[in-house]
C-alpha cells in the first residue's frame, strides 16, 4: 500500500500549507483552508494500456515537422476569430464565465456543428437534458457522442473505444481520479485530471475544451496554476439579463488576446452577432445631446460603439464620478484637461460616463468621443448623428494620432457616416475617402467644430 500524506490547500486560490492556518497567507481569505489526502505514488498514463513509457527525443528547430493547417475550423466565425483560425491540434482550452450565461451551450453548438468526430463528456447532466437542449439548438450531428461520466479512467477507456477527433469536458470540477484520495471539486482533484487529460490531449493530438467554473469574486474555481496548464483560457461575459455576450479571450498561446467574439443569445441557441456596431449603437429618432460615436478597435476588428454621458449640477457638496464599461481614472484625467487646458468649469457638476452595449473599451482612442459627448451634455446640445470621432487626449490638450486610422475611416464610411474627426498629425489621404476627414490639433478645435 503506498503511503499517504494530508496537506492543507487553500480553496480560494490554491495555496498549500503543512498545517491548517485560519488565514490563507496568499490571498488572505479567512476559512478557505481545508484539509485533503493526497496519494504519493508513480503516476500512472491516461491510456492502461501503455506497457513502457515513451522517451522523448530533443530536435533541432528547424527539424520539428510542422503543418500550417494543423487547425481544427470550429465552422463559427466569432470563436475561430477569438481563437486565432481555429482549435490547434493538441491544445487544452478553458472556457470560464458566470451560472447561466451560456457556457454548456456555445460548447454544445459547436460540438454540433464540427465535421469531426467530436465526444461531448458531461459530470452535469443526464444524456436526456442534452438531448432535449439540443433539440432546441434545432442541430444534429451523428458524429457528436454523449458520455456521462466523471470517473476520468472510465472516460480514457470510452476515447481509447472510439477514438474522437475533439474532446469536450462539462464540467472539469465534477471529474476525479482513482489516484488522489479527495472529493470532486477539489484543490487537488482538479489539478490531477487537468494534468491527466493535458498527457492525452499532448500525446494523441487531440484537442480538448474545458469548462470551468467560476468564484463570486469573478475568478475560475480552483487552483491558479489550472490556467497557467491550460493553452487558451476563454471568458464568457455579459449580463444575464441582457441578451448579447462577449466571448474574451485572456490567454492563449496560438494567437491574439485582444480579439472579442460577440453572441445574441436566442431561444435557439447563440447568434454570431458578425456586425457589432448594430448592438453598440443605440437606435434613435431624434438627436440627442450627451451622445458620441467612437470609432474603436478590438484585436483587428474595428467597432463603432456610443458613448454616453450626463452633466449635471451637484447636489451634495462632493461632485460624483461614474464610469461603466470606462476607466474612471482616464476619465478623470480628461476632465481636468478640459478645466486645465479649455476652461470649462465642470469641478462643481457631476459627470456619468456610459459605453452603450455592455461592453468595456480601453482603446485611447475613444478620448475625443468622451470629451465631446460630455461637452456635448454640459451645452445641451446635440452632435449629429454622422459624426464619429477617433483621437486620443494628452494632457496638453493636444489631439494626438492612434493607430490604424485607415481601418477606422474605412468602418465610419462602411456604415453611412459623413463625419470623422481625427488628429492632423495622423497622415490620411482625404481624397481616397468619401466620407469628410476633420483634422484638429487642440481641444478647443473639437468645441469650436460642434458648438459655434
Amino acid at each position: 500500500m503506498a503511503k499517504t500524506k494530508t496537506t492543507f490547500f487553500c480553496q480560494n486560490c490554491g495555496a498549500q500549507y503543512a498545517k491548517w492556518l485560519g488565514q490563507c497567507n496568499s490571498c488572505h481569505k479567512w476559512n478557505t483552508i481545508v484539509e485533503e489526502i493526497i496519494q504519493k505514488e508513480e503516476k500512472r498514463s491516461w491510456k492502461q494500456t501503455t506497457k513502457t513509457k515513451r522517451v522523448s527525443n530533443a530536435l533541432k528547430i528547424n527539424e520539428i515537422p510542422f503543418d500550417k493547417e494543423d487547425k481544427i475550423s470550429t465552422k463559427n466565425n466569432e470563436l475561430n476569430r477569438v481563437l486565432g483560425g481555429g482549435l490547434v491540434k493538441g491544445s487544452m482550452l478553458l472556457l470560464g464565465g458566470e451560472p447561466g450565461i451560456g457556457k454548456s451551450t456555445l460548447l454544445l453548438q459547436i460540438a454540433l456543428t464540427l465535421p469531426k468526430k467530436v465526444l461531448y463528456v458531461s459530470g452535469e447532466e443526464s444524456q436526456s437534458q442534452i438531448k432535449m437542449r439540443a433539440e432546441r439548438l434545432q442541430n444534429s450531428n451523428t458524429n457528436c457522442l454523449i458520455l456521462t461520466e466523471t470517473n476520468t479512467q472510465n472516460i480514457f477507456k470510452v476515447i481509447e473505444e472510439i477514438t474522437p477527433d475533439v474532446v469536450v469536458i462539462d464540467s472539469i470540477q465534477t471529474l476525479y481520479t482513482e489516484y488522489i484520495e479527495a472529493s470532486p471539486g477539489s484543490i487537488s482533484q482538479i489539478r490531477e485530471t487537468t494534468a491527466e487529460l493535458i498527457k492525452f490531449a499532448k500525446e494523441t493530438a487531440t484537442p480538448v475544451l474545458l469548462i470551468g467554473h467560476i468564484t463570486k469574486d469573478g475568478n475560475i474555481a480552483g487552483p491558479k496554476i489550472l490556467e497557467h496548464m491550460v493553452d487558451v483560457v476563454l471568458q464568457f461575459e455579459g449580463d444575464r439579463n441582457h441578451t448579447y455576450r462577449i466571448l474574451r479571450a485572456i490567454k492563449n498561446r496560438f494567437g491574439s488576446t485582444a480579439e472579442i467574439g460577440i453572441y445574441e443569445m436566442q431561444h435557439t441557441g447563440l447568434r454570431q452577432v458578425e456586425n457589432p456596431s448594430e448592438i453598440l449603437i443605440s437606435q434613435k429618432e431624434d438627436n440627442l445631446s450627451g451622445t458620441a460615436i467612437a470609432a474603436t478597435l478590438e484585436g483587428v476588428r474595428p467597432l463603432m460603439i456610443e458613448v454616453q454621458a450626463l452633466v449635471s449640477t451637484a447636489v451634495y457638496g462632493t461632485p460624483q464620478r461614474s464610469s461603466t464599461g470606462y476607466d474612471i481614472k482616464r476619465l478623470n484625467m480628461l476632465l481636468a484637461v478640459l478645466e486645465k487646458r479649455a476652461g470649462f468649469r465642470l469641478g462643481a457638476k457631476d459627470v456619468f460616463l456610459n459605453i452603450a452595449g455592455g461592453i468595456r473599451v480601453d482603446d485611447p482612442a475613444i478620448d475625443l468621443a468622451v470629451i465631446s459627448a460630455i461637452l456635448s451634455s454640459n451645452e445641451d446640445i446635440a452632435i449629429p448623428q454622422d459624426f464619429c470621432f477617433a483621437a486620443e487626449i494628452g494632457l496638453a490638450g493636444e489631439i494626438r494620432p492612434i493607430s490604424r486610422v485607415e481601418q477606422r475611416i474605412l468602418e465610419a464610411e462602411k456604415l453611412g457616416f459623413h463625419k470623422i474627426f481625427i488628429s492632423k498629425f495622423n497622415k490620411v489621404n482625404s481624397s481616397n475617402h468619401t466620407i469628410k476627414i476633420i483634422k484638429i490639433t487642440k481641444v478647443e478645435d473639437v468645441f469650436s467644430n460642434l458648438f459655434i
